[in-house]
């Protein structure tokens, strides 16, 4: 259980709302999509060799889940150890292709503070946008993560 004396003030609160991550780009390659899919078991061929109803080899949809590093910095320190993956919420828009250029920028969208059975918790709401090299939205995630 967290011991920790922290209190989320309404400035600290209006100075992390609308805060963003550095953009974070991955080029999309084609062994990464298909290893991605063994990984995951999943043998639909749109992930290996491409369909006609995709119009050739796509990722899969959690594949950008294997993009790391797209946390915006809050502006103060808070004395949470721990962290926690409250879940995500995805949006997809247009397929990820080999040759893809994906960037993704995450905004913090919400910030609270809570009492649990875990003790205090700071919970923040995180919009990640996902756009291709056309500036295309590809997909967004928005996640809770929960630290404590």
């Amino acid at each position: 259980m967290s011991t920790n004396s922290f209190t989320l003030t309404d400035e600290m609160r209006e100075q992390s709302i609308g805060v963003e991550s550095e953009p974070v780009s991955m080029v999309i390659e084609q062994g990464h999509v298909a290893r991605f899919a063994e990984a995951i078991g999943d043998e639909n061929p749109a992930y290996t060799v491409g369909t006609p109803e995709t119009g050739g080899i796509v990722a899969p949809p959690t594949f950008l889940r294997a993009m790391r590093g797209i946390r915006p910095e809050l502006p103060f320190e808070a004395p949470f150890t721990r962290l926690l993956d409250g879940g995500s919420d995805w949006e997809y828009f247009e397929h990820v292709r080999p040759g893809d250029t994906i960037t993704a920028v995450g905004r913090v969208e919400d910030i609270r503070e809570r009492t649990g059975s875990i003790g205090q918790m700071l919970i923040a709401t995180i919009k990640i946008t996902y756009r291709n090299q056309r500036d295309a939205v590809v997909a967004t995630q928005t996640s809770t993560s929960i630290r404590y």
